[in-house]
């Protein structure tokens, strides 16, 4: 039964009811007035009439041309005030706002001084151009330009606004220029808000009367438009101006209609999605998972029960594989003298500075992880290198290339961010061939790249999927597949397997390895996965505060990582302190006692691998040096152990690792007193 059927529906309070009743009585009534008003019998003839089909005619002329220009001119504008700042928008916004709290016919009196014959612009234009705009028919089109356009460029900003640069910085690291990424991207992305502030400005355009007549005039058939034979009608014949008004009114009505709640934000029909605001491009195509009914080839396989990195669950048929030639191989070079593969591989130099202090170089084929807490700089960095953020300033060369002082469309630096940002209205195949369409590749040979790199991924056979209907799996597959095929000289990726379970996680973590192994350039993955660090990665990053604290192979990183943050990732306990004789002294308080010694007072970190730490339910006898008391604060599960979390006041929070049994057998819950010990000989001592 529809849960609907059970909502209890909340009485509003008789103080607020009454009178928003009588605001809705007050707001129809003049409408009921015209209902009750109209000739019925003589609707036809009085709209039928020459004066009124001409003055109609008048009126979707000069409401279609003032639309026209109030989209050549307000969409740019609307774009200007949504995505860039510059001196004086605050200024330009209240311009843009002005018509809309101005009288018109005070705006009517504007336009004369501004555009009329003895206005500031009018000679100029009747000496240059002969153009002359009172009392003609373009000047009734400029004064509903005037009046209408600021519900197109608000309209459009708001939905500019509820778009995430995301999706256009994406496009632009696949080599689109600006426009054409406003063109592919914004504007279908935010085509919903376009069209209801379309709609509006061409209904307010039509309606327009103040401005019109003031500046204008009413000329029969060159300026007077629908609304100003009304008001004519209403002195020699009421029940004609009665219905011109009605017709008016369904103009209008049907409009609103038309919007379904776009502009008002009603809500949408329970169950259904809601429609976009004018705030608002539209859903932004979550990636959810395929009907169950409906399993796609690259998630349907069964999984290995082997470790997450073992046999891949979604490699690709030999079979599929294209030849290895110059016209099948998806990594050969592009057209342009901006080719991402002018040459056979790319090394990475950088200079970074600002908020990110650090230098970076890296051979062809090196893989690189960027680890660290959050705020430690990791995407700061890889929007350093694409050119997008004020924060920090790369000094990047690629190869023998210097890229610093290119847009980033021009760089071949190709993003990968979190959630993938595929383009919601672009199918798996056309979002693939993007970049290579950018790159100014034959649309055939772009989509024929682009299905290669979906058959390399495991996901051809989902190409002519939307987003919308891609599992997180199969999208963040299509979105390395997109930034492959752009051919890159750089590829960044930023936590690419974040939102992924652990099964498709490992799926794509094997695919990814697989493709890099091959990859002519150098990839930077931002990640706080150590899996995904030691098994991807040649080197690891470790940035704190914007510097590089540790810059090592992964195994080094493993075995003396030099950050507490760090170590805990790797899943080991890390505790801050200074070297005083046979150990160290904790900065949170205590001792550890360890078996190798650092110079007296320098500043080290211990390291105790979990499984290193032994758990008591009595005071332990014998020769650990590193013995406290506890309690367990936490237990989880680990693969086949317990990591159990023992919280004491002499020592900071310990994570041990035990069995199943061992847990059993000493009887651990949440809150059971124990004692923890530590053998000297298992602290590591790593120096910072």
């Amino acid at each position: 039964m529809p849960r609907s059927r059970f909502r209890t529906r909340r009485r509003p309070p008789l103080a607020l009811a009454l009178p928003a009743l009588l605001a809705i009585a007050f707001l129809a009534m003049p409408l009921l007035g015209i209902l009750a008003r109209t000739s019925w019998g003589d609707l036809g003839t009085h709209l039928t009439s020459p004066d009124v089909t001409e003055a109609l005619r008048l009126s979707l002329v000069v409401s279609l041309w003032a639309l026209v220009l109030s989209l050549l001119l307000g969409v740019p504008l609307a774009w200007l005030l949504a995505r860039v700042d510059f001196p004086g928008k605050a200024l330009v916004r209240s311009l843009v706002l002005l018509p809309m709290v101005l009288p018109p016919t005070v705006g009517g009196v504007a336009l004369l001084l501004g555009f009329g014959r003895r206005g500031l612009l009018g000679p100029w234009l009747e000496d240059t151009f002969g153009i002359t705009l009172p009392f003609h028919t373009s000047g009734a089109v400029v004064a509903a330009t005037f009046v209408a356009m600021p519900f197109l460029v608000i309209s459009l900003e708001g939905a500019l606004g509820g778009l995430r640069p995301r999706y256009e910085e994406t496009a632009a690291s696949l080599g689109a220029s600006p426009f054409r990424v406003f063109l592919t991207v914004t504007l279908p992305m935010v085509a919903p808000g376009l069209a209801a502030g379309a709609a509006l400005t061409w209904a307010r355009a039509l309606g327009e009367f103040g401005a019109t007549i003031t500046f204008a005039g009413n000329l029969p058939g060159t300026t007077q438009t629908l609304p100003l034979q009304v008001y004519l009608l209403l002195q020699d014949s009421p029940q004609a101006a009665t219905s011109v008004s009605l017709l008016l009114l369904a103009i209008a009505m049907a409009v609103l209609v038309a919007l379904r709640g776009r502009w008002t934000g009603a809500a949408s029909p329970r169950g259904a999605a809601p429609h976009a605001t004018l705030g608002d491009p539209g859903p932004a195509a979550p990636q959810t998972d395929p009907s169950p009914a409906d399993p796609s080839p690259a998630d349907s396989a069964p999984t290995d029960p082997s470790p997450a990195d073992s046999a891949p669950t979604d490699s690709v048929p030999a079979d599929r594989v294209p030849a290895d030639s110059a016209s099948a191989d998806p990594t050969r070079l592009a057209k342009g003298a901006n080719s991402p593969a002018a040459t056979p591989s790319w090394a990475l130099h950088a200079d970074v500075s600002g908020f990110n202090e650090l230098t970076l170089d890296a051979e062809p084929g090196t893989t690189i992880a960027i680890v660290g807490e959050n705020g430690a700089g990791k995407t700061t960095l890889l929007r350093a290198l694409l050119g997008l953020t004020p924060r920090a300033h790369a000094e990047l060369r690629l190869g023998d290339l210097d890229v610093t002082g290119l847009p980033p469309h021009q760089r071949g630096v190709a993003w990968v961010p979190q959630d993938g940002a595929l383009f919601p209205h672009l199918s798996a195949l056309a979002n693939t061939a993007y970049g290579l369409r950018a790159q100014g590749v034959g649309r055939g040979e772009a989509r024929a790249s682009a299905q290669r790199w979906l058959d390399r991924l495991g996901v051809g056979p989902l190409a002519h999927r939307k987003p919308a209907q891609l599992s997180g799996g199969q999208a963040q597959r299509v979105a390395l597949a997109r930034a492959l095929a752009a051919r890159p000289r750089l590829l960044l990726l930023d936590e690419p397997l974040a939102a992924l379970d652990q099964t498709t996680r490992a799926q794509v973590r094997h695919t990814l390895r697989t493709h890099l192994a091959g990859f002519s350039g150098v990839c930077l993955i931002v990640t706080h996965d150590p899996v995904e660090a030691v098994s991807l990665a040649d080197r690891v990053l470790v940035l704190e505060a914007g510097r590089a604290l540790q810059d090592a192979p992964p195994a080094e990183v493993t075995r003396h990582p030099r950050s507490p943050w760090v170590a805990r990732m790797l899943g080991r306990n890390a505790w801050a302190g200074q070297a005083r004789g046979d150990g160290l002294a904790l900065a949170s308080g205590g001792r550890i006692v360890a078996a190798e010694q650092l110079p007296e007072g320098s500043r080290a970190l211990a390291i105790i691998a979990p499984e290193s730490v032994s758990v008591h339910r009595r005071r332990p006898d014998g020769s650990p040096r590193n013995v406290w008391p506890g309690t367990v604060r936490e237990i989880t599960a680990s693969g086949s152990r317990l990591r159990v979390l023992i919280g004491s006041a002499e020592s900071p929070d310990l994570i041990a690792e035990v069995t199943p049994g061992a847990a059993a057998e000493l009887g651990l819950v949440e809150g059971a007193a124990v004692w923890s010990s530590v053998k000297a000989t298992e602290v590591t001592l790593v120096s910072l």
